[in-house]
């Protein structure tokens, strides 16, 4: 059985794993806002690349396991908090933090939803289903990222799931830094503010992507 100082560890280690993974797919997600044409084949040569490189399918499996790791010990953690009236409700911290800390159970919850249905409408379909080919002879992912996205109601299950990703990364990233030791008044300011601007401006451009896509792609 793992200590409740080894399952926070745990958490911040995998939290931190995640968080640069979505650094890394939110950098090659950008050529999403390219002129449409030059998007369409040069997002497919991208993915064609991820798919077919073993550092990439190595690393992939760390994100499954991290995913999976991460909200069983979050899990685990929120329960405990529960029982023992919680460290995260009597922790004092800026106001976002506050407020998410005491609903990072309701907040993982639906960020694991959206994966589910995240994965199952481009991970699935680009691996196990018959995605069409582009002219380069690749899968059309392109063409599978816009028709889900322009779909209403999914642009809408996004924008409100990346509000919750936003507000999960600003205390993860508070809770990280307190994890590490790096708790120190010279750095704390300057880690909080980092914290706070990544998770918004992370949150806020793949929110932007489905939106983007909605309203110009033919």
């Amino acid at each position: 059985m793992l200590s409740t100082l080894s399952r926070k560890m745990l958490m911040c280690l995998t939290g931190l794993f995640l968080s640069f993974f979505l650094l890394i797919h939110f950098l090659g997600n950008l050529q999403l806002f390219l002129p449409q044409e030059q998007a369409h084949l040069q997002f497919n040569v991208y993915s064609h690349f991820l798919s077919g490189n073993i550092v990439i399918k190595i690393v992939s499996y760390v994100l499954y396991a991290s995913i999976i790791l991460h909200a069983i010990d979050g899990l685990i953690i929120t329960l405990k908090n529960k029982k023992s009236g919680g460290i995260y409700q009597s922790d004092k911290r800026g106001r976002a933090s506050k407020w998410a800390s005491r609903n990072m159970g309701i907040l993982g919850t639906l960020l694991l939803i959206f994966l589910v249905i995240h994965f199952q409408n481009f991970w699935y379909i680009y691996k196990f289903g018959n995605p069409p080919l582009d002219e380069n002879g690749n899968k059309d992912l392109y063409i599978l990222v816009v028709t889900v996205f322009k779909e209403w109601w999914y642009v809408i299950i996004y924008v409100l799931s990346m509000v919750a990703l936003c507000y999960h990364l600003i205390h993860g990233i508070y809770s990280a830094v307190r994890t590490l030791g790096l708790f120190h008044p010279k750095f704390i300011k300057w880690f909080k503010t980092i914290g706070i601007a990544y998770s918004i401006i992370i949150s806020v451009g793949f929110a932007l992507m489905p939106i983007y896509v909605f309203f110009t792609a033919n």
